[in-house]
This record gives C-alpha cells, structure tokens and sequence, in this order.
C-alpha cells in the first residue's frame, strides 16, 4: 500500500483504502452520486481542490477512517480458530444468491433484507457476527451498517470467501467474478 499524496488517482486510492469512498461521502460528500462524483483517474489534489477541502485534511481522515476499517476485520484463521474453539458465531454471506448456492462457508446464511431485519429484531447483540463477501472490498460499508444498528459485536471477514479458500479450506473453490 502506497502513501497517499496529493497526485494519488481516486481509483488507486478507493483500492488500498477500500472505506475510503466511504469516508469522503460521510464527511465531505463526495463520492456518492452524480452529482459528487469524481473519476477513478483524478487526482485527490483534483478533487479536493473542486470541493475546497485541505488535501492533508482529507488524507488525514482517509487514513484515521481506514484505521477503523481494521478493527472491523477478522482475519480467516482467526475465524476458524473461534469457530473450532465452539464460539457462537452468526456468519452471513452478503454477496448474491447465486454465489452463495454455487460455492459458501459452511453454517454461512445467506444475507436477504428479511433476514437482516430478523437479525436486527431477535439477535444478542453481544455474540459474534461475522459478515463475508467474495474478496474483502465491500462488506466492510455492510459491517458499519450492522455495527451502527447496535450489532457491536460485528466484524467483516478480511479478504472475503476468497481468503478463507486459501488459508483455512481449500475445499471451497476459489472463482472469479466478471464484470462487464
């Protein structure tokens, strides 16, 4: 991961911090719609500059926001350890219906608005939550989105179903998404 400066593009920028698009919408709104938008190419310079933001203003909040991120993470192994050691964990598969049919983590359900709104009314809010998608890059908005309706106890699996083929079971085929 490199530091990020001023000529840093957005797109290398939203990639080695992946909340970071987050972040800027949150507190400048930046990034979010049509209207905010800015391209993956664009400088952070470019950017803050049209938003008359300080650029180590908005580094400085990229960076503490992604220092968050990590606290959010579990990393695989250390799932497997909890899971063997017979914690209860409530482990959810936000990625499609699809993905989650043709290949999954063992005991993992499959994250529908219905099921969410039931976690949210009926789960312990203390137990273990654990959130996965299919690389790491996404669940983490999710996970925020759980932590801030009380779930605290929620963590987001670093490096997605991906990471848990390579380094925990590698009976879980590894694929790859095509995007058009």
């Amino acid at each position: 991961m490199e530091k990020i400066h001023a000529q840093t593009e957005m797109g290398k920028i939203t990639t080695d911090y992946p909340g970071a698009r987050r972040a800027l919408f949150a507190k400048y709104h930046i990034g979010g719609c049509s209207s905010c938008a800015y391209k993956e190419t664009e400088s952070l310079f470019a950017v803050c500059d049209r938003n008359e933001i300080e650029v180590e203003e908005a580094i400085s909040h990229i960076l503490s926001c992604h220092e968050n991120d990590q606290e959010m993470l579990i990393s695989p192994t250390e799932l497997k350890q909890k899971m063997d050691a017979g914690e209860e964990i409530l482990l959810i598969d936000t990625r499609t219906r699809e993905e989650h049919e043709a290949v999954k983590i063992e005991g993992s359900k499959l994250m529908t608005q219905e099921y969410q709104q039931q976690v949210f009314a009926k789960h312990d809010p203390t137990k273990l939550i654990v959130l996965y998608d299919h690389s790491g890059q996404s669940v983490l908005d999710t996970c925020a989105w759980f932590i801030g309706h009380e779930m605290k106890n929620t963590r987001a699996l670093q490096g997605g179903i991906d990471a848990w083929s390579q380094e925990v079971d590698s009976s879980v085929a590894r694929y790859r998404l095509e995007m058009d």
